[in-house]
């Protein structure tokens, strides 16, 4: 008996070492490659909490339920419960955004995996390469955003209106005043809860780890830069029969698509780094400059997109259609990875040439046109 008892006692220290090994692993990868941008299928789910938060009903903690939340992301959300559907509604916002600016591109901004926490980019997110730099970006972009105007909308209790000076370069008599986007709270808390992730690990300095968390916080700043910087005055003009004899200015943001073509713009240019002994990235080209604060870095050549891998989440190009008229990504050549297309012709009814009879119908023919579909092989 006395042998059964020490073999279990053994038993059972394995097993514990085991779970805190694992559960260290899982929490190193939580924080670099963590799928936060799930919530932005839960609005319901978070709105239904939040509206009881604001009745004053006993408070739900239901941060402990969103799928993909670091252990830092689950107590700014315990703590700040009303910031998290705008929290959700930015991620919404970036998921949109990267499918649109990439929906001609071999990648173009959807994944296959098994992960259901890891459904929205996949493993593509395990490499530190400029798509992962772009979705980093427009997700911190896509926070800051809808934080911002959430102030603006009083539907945040720690935050209201946007309480910036007037610029200088607005006349004098220029009033400045009105509901303006709040960017700086929105700057603030997007940069607590995106950053949050890579900072509550502590890698081991030039480890792949460490350059890893360098490069993800370097592109987070470079998304919320690029909302902080898009904010510009509106006016609204006042006076009797149109004649704008006063003018009344506040802060406000542009449509988030053109924040995401500046990402876009500053993906095609991404720097390519390396971190050194000290744990600072490092152009790794001679010659090029060091990037600025909005611009994107990133530390891996990007993995062929051109057929499917299930490894790296790649879908392929297969059956994607293309144009064969076209020089660009959207092309044949390039989308199809030299394989060749297929192309098939429909012949498709509608009504045509329709004419209004009185009283009181509408006449129309019906014309028949051949479409073509161009897919690639």
């Amino acid at each position: 008996m006395e042998r059964s008892s020490k073999d279990h006692s053994s038993l059972w220290k394995l097993r514990l070492l085991l779970f805190i090994v694992f559960f260290s692993l899982v929490e190193q990868c939580r924080g670099q490659y963590g799928s936060w941008w799930s919530i932005a299928s839960k609005t319901e789910f978070l709105g239904a909490n939040a509206q009881l938060s604001l009745l004053g009903s006993a408070s739900l903690n239901f941060c402990s339920r969103l799928e993909g939340l670091s252990k830092g992301q689950e107590r700014i959300c315990s703590l700040h419960q009303d910031h998290m559907m705008p929290v959700a509604q930015g991620a919404g916002l970036a998921i949109k955004e990267c499918q649109s600016q990439f929906r001609n591109r071999r990648w173009n901004c959807s994944a296959v995996s098994d992960n259901k926490t890891d459904r929205i980019f996949g493993p593509v997110m395990k490499i530190g390469s400029r798509e992962t730099a772009f979705v980093n970006a427009i997700s911190a972009a896509g926070v800051t955003y809808a934080i911002s105007r959430s102030c603006r909308e009083g539907e945040i209790s720690t935050c209201s209106c946007s309480r910036a000076e007037k610029p200088k370069r607005l006349p004098e008599e220029w009033a400045w005043g009105g509901c303006g986007d709040n960017v700086r709270y929105g700057y603030e808390f997007a940069k607590s809860f995106t950053d949050t992730r890579e900072k509550e690990v502590r890698p081991k300095k030039g480890s792949p780890a460490q350059a890893r968390a360098s490069m993800n916080l370097f592109n987070n700043q470079a998304g919320r830069m690029a909302v902080y910087k898009a904010a510009k005055p509106a006016c609204k003009c006042h006076g009797v029969s149109g004649s704008c004899s006063l003018r009344t200015c506040w802060q406000q943001l542009p449509p988030f698509r053109e924040i995401g073509k500046k990402i876009k713009l500053r993906y095609d240019a991404a720097t390519k780094m390396a971190v050194d002994k000290r744990g600072n990235l490092q152009v790794t080209e001679a010659g090029y400059k060091k990037p600025s604060s909005l611009d994107l870095v990133y530390l891996e050549e990007s993995p062929d997109y051109c057929v499917y891998n299930k490894k790296t989440g790649s879908l392929g190009t297969k059956d994607r259609r293309c144009n064969p008229l076209s020089q660009g990504t959207d092309g044949c050549e390039i989308m199809c990875c030299g394989r060749g297309f297929n192309t098939k012709k429909e012949v498709v009814r509608e009504q045509c040439d329709c004419k209004f009879q009185w009283c009181c119908y509408v006449v129309c023919k019906t014309c028949e046109r051949t479409l073509e579909t161009h897919t690639c092989k």
